[in-house]
């Protein structure tokens, strides 16, 4: 018989890693939504092109969310210990999570190259439409997969602790605003 672990999540330590995981999706929302603007702050500043440096904050957001998943789980792992699930169902379906959210990531990466994934028709630059997979299948399917791995990876780390599921629901929130957020009309100048 499995032992079943109340929900038990520090609010304070959520509120900061809420606010910490938002600053990527509002750092991504303000470049899609006013590339003008983010083009001209890189002009102004003398930094690379944009493409390259909305590739630089990618990385430095990933870092982030990273070690934010990994405080989370030190923090809390201090207090009930590492799961015992990585050969239980839930760590198989969390390993399988994670492969299929990681196989998205790098169709998209394939399929739009490093231009189209950063933004590059947002950005100035021509991007060629592209249909197939993995756009047959989803109209996100980077946000699909890495919200996947996110599950994936709490299933193996955190499951079945009461707090395993907080930052994958959380994610999940704000990858979902981000979508729907890129479906916005554009705004008009005036």
């Amino acid at each position: 018989m499995r032992v079943a672990y109340p929900v038990c999540v520090d609010h304070a330590v959520f509120l900061m890693a809420a606010a910490l995981l938002a600053l990527e999706r509002i750092g991504y929302a303000c470049i899609w939504h006013r590339p003008e603007w983010f083009r001209a702050l890189c002009v102004d500043h003398g930094l690379r092109n944009p493409v390259e440096v909305l590739q630089l904050l990618f990385c430095g957001f990933k870092a982030l969310q990273a070690s934010i998943f990994l405080a989370w789980c030190f923090y809390f792992g201090a207090k009930t210990g590492w799961p015992e699930n990585w050969l239980a169902p839930a760590g198989w379906l969390g390993a399988i999570l994670m492969g299929v959210g990681q196989t998205l990531n790098v169709s998209v990466f394939l399929r739009l190259g490093r231009v189209g994934v950063f933004y590059g028709n947002r950005l100035g630059r021509e991007i060629e439409w592209r249909e197939g997979f993995p756009y047959s299948l989803l109209a996100h399917p980077q946000y699909v997969g890495t919200v996947l791995t996110i599950w994936g990876f709490f299933l193996l780390a955190r499951h079945p602790y009461g707090d395993w599921f907080a930052l994958p629901l959380l994610e999940t929130v704000y990858y979902t605003l981000g979508a729907w957020g890129e479906r916005l009309p554009e705004r008009v100048s005036g």
